[in-house]
């Protein structure tokens, strides 16, 4: 069994949908189901971490442990590694960072992205990645695409349409993909303590500020981030107010699930 840490960055000044992690879903406030999601992986400890001490009281009131963090980070990365260095965690210690607006995200693809980096001594991170089977889903660049070597390290993120079959696609865009050479990223990750602290020191670097992608400051720094493949799509989460009642339509439908989740 591999030893981790959950860490839920939850932020009550969201841009797109303000006081997110308190809307109730259920009678329950959102950070609540996916603390409850977190507990029922394998983590050894689940660490709520908030700059609203609306949030940390809400928390407390569900029996959960808090870390306050500074109001000023730019990035989850950001304050997840405030969050390691105020519980003194040791350098190899694994640190899975799930999104306090992910609801629904199984606890089983965090057990699965905390075990990838610990079969690996050699990376520094890992994430998840599911095959594209749609055209429009490989060229929309709001999907952020992955390539693996065979030891299913990454090589590289893009939000470009990559790998980029030449010989097929000369003259136009495919209407169908017909193989699993595409991967589409999913933002889940594990992280070693050690990788953190020296993480947020960084400037951004020129592919990051390029692509607009975080993770790609570990790769031009020369970290390895190994990506495990899921088969079956993961569910979103919750960015608007049209998200929060898709969420609440699928917990209505699925009662025996809610109340099994209640008992974590």
């Amino acid at each position: 069994m591999t030893d981790f840490i959950v860490v839920i960055p939850a932020r009550y000044g969201s841009s797109r949908l303000p006081g997110k992690p308190l809307m109730e879903i259920e009678g329950l406030p959102m950070v609540q189901h996916v603390w409850q999601r977190a507990k029922e992986s394998g983590a050894t400890r689940v660490v709520i971490a908030t700059d609203d001490a609306r949030i940390e009281q809400a928390a407390q009131g569900f029996g959960a442990e808090v870390v306050m963090t500074r109001d000023d980070h730019h990035s989850g990365t950001d304050r997840l590694a405030e969050v390691a260095a105020t519980l003194a965690l040791p350098p190899e210690a694994i640190v899975v960072n799930v999104q306090g607006d992910e609801p629904l995200l199984p606890s089983s693809a965090i057990n699965r992205v905390a075990e990838r980096l610990a079969a690996d001594d050699g990376a520094s991170v890992s994430t998840l990645a599911e095959p594209i089977h749609e055209v429009e889903t490989l060229f929309n660049p709001n999907v952020v695409k992955v390539v693996t070597d065979h030891s299913g390290r990454a090589l590289y993120f893009s939000r470009a349409p990559i790998p980029w079959d030449r010989n097929a696609w000369k003259t136009e865009p495919p209407t169908l993909l017909e193989t699993d050479a595409w991967l589409r990223h999913i933002g889940l990750y594990a992280y070693r303590a050690g990788f953190l602290a020296a993480f947020v020191d960084w400037p951004p670097a020129p592919l990051e500020q390029l692509e607009q992608l975080e993770q790609l400051r570990a790769l031009q720094h020369g970290h390895l981030v190994q990506v495990a493949t899921v088969s079956s799509p993961l569910p979103g989460g919750v960015d608007t107010l049209e998200d929060l009642e898709r969420v609440r339509e699928h917990f209505a439908a699925h009662p025996d699930t809610q109340a099994q989740r209640g008992q974590a």
